[in-house]
């Protein structure tokens, strides 16, 4: 009965916080928002308290001047920059500094927090003399606006439906929810016929994200800064952390092994298009970490899919080089296009 109680209760939370956060309907004044362009092959977000090294980090990694300063909310608004990295152009934004009760629209923390739910990488700057507490209270004010840091999508099926009443399955055996729980939490969202089936053993939190369905999924890196302020036992500790790297920006230490580490999180597919001896480097972001499909040639001119006729593959993804493949062909890291056309 407790368990049903704290589900429900659950349920009723997440429902209620939705609500509060929802902006007011009144028309929002012109120019409030700070949103850029997304260029280049992938977008990276820089999110931190105020004056914990965001804009010298983008000073150095980017041609990019940002104004920093000693003293807090230096940053205004968002500073777009560009990291030039093994072929690949990827955006960075810096982002003005999120203070507690951002999710709520303390310190224009909402136009930040919608900023980074569009990147395909955040970077969370922490301060390394106190980036425990830093860090929880920015896990929080994400997780509170939807957005889910380092977590893969609950693999739960979920459909409403206009009758029948609610159908459910799973295929694993489940230890955190059961039937009874589901229809309970299913009904506090007024849903009352719906096919659900669970493929792995979710918690109750995970299928409420699941119905809401507006939930973001991205890979976070903890970047904790001025470590040549702490102890090396410290940083030693800091730097086993899962997803950290540690670095100092105002020494300049550990960059280079920060930017492998995004390059990794990235999970870029680099593919070469090759056209009479020439060949061109063409970077597209796989968001899934799965290999790229000869049907995203629209990456290199928005009239390539519609007048394909065949593709000739050289590289690891086929049996012998060149193969001539179809849309449906997928390409691995390092492949060479050659595309023709109808």
């Amino acid at each position: 009965a407790t368990e049903y109680h704290l589900g429900l209760l659950k349920a009723k939370l997440a429902k209620y916080r939705a609500q509060l956060l929802e902006p007011s309907k009144s028309p929002a004044a012109k120019g409030e928002g700070f949103d850029v362009m997304k260029s280049g092959d992938a977008r990276v977000a820089l999110i931190g308290f105020p004056s914990v090294g965001k804009s010298t980090f983008l000073s150095l990694m980017t041609s990019t001047a940002s104004e920093a300063a000693s003293y807090e909310f230096t940053t205004l608004t968002c500073i777009p920059g560009v990291i030039e990295y093994k072929g690949a152009n990827i955006q960075l934004l810096d982002l003005p500094g999120i203070i507690e009760g951002a999710a709520q629209g303390k310190g224009r923390g909402r136009q930040v927090i919608a900023v980074a739910r569009t990147a395909d990488v955040v970077i969370m700057m922490l301060d390394a003399t106190k980036g425990e507490v830093q860090r929880a209270l920015l896990e929080k004010e994400l997780e509170s606006v939807g957005i889910r840091l380092n977590k893969s999508k609950p693999n739960i099926y979920f459909k409403p439906k206009k009758g029948g009443g609610i159908s459910f399955n799973s295929t694993v055996t489940l230890t955190q929810c059961s039937e009874k729980l589901v229809q309970l939490i299913l009904h506090e969202y007024k849903i009352f016929n719906a096919e659900v089936l669970f493929r792995e053993d979710c918690s109750p939190d995970e299928f409420i994200d699941v119905i809401v369905g507006n939930r973001v999924y991205m890979p976070c890196l903890y970047v904790y800064n001025k470590i040549d302020q702490i102890s090396m036992e410290e940083v030693d500790r800091l730097a086993r952390r899962p997803h950290s790297v540690v670095i100092s920006c105002g020494m300049k230490l550990n960059l280079d092994y920060l930017l492998e580490k995004l390059w990794e999180y990235l999970a870029l597919t680099c593919i070469y298009t090759k056209k009479r001896g020439l060949v061109y480097k063409v970077m597209s972001f796989n968001y899934l970490n799965f290999y790229l499909s000869v049907l995203q040639c629209h990456r290199i001119h928005r009239s390539l899919a519609s007048q394909f006729k065949y593709a000739l593959v050289w590289g690891t993804s086929t049996k012998y080089s060149p193969q001539r493949v179809g849309l449906t062909h997928m390409m691995e890291h390092e492949d060479v296009i050659q595309i023709v056309k109808k």
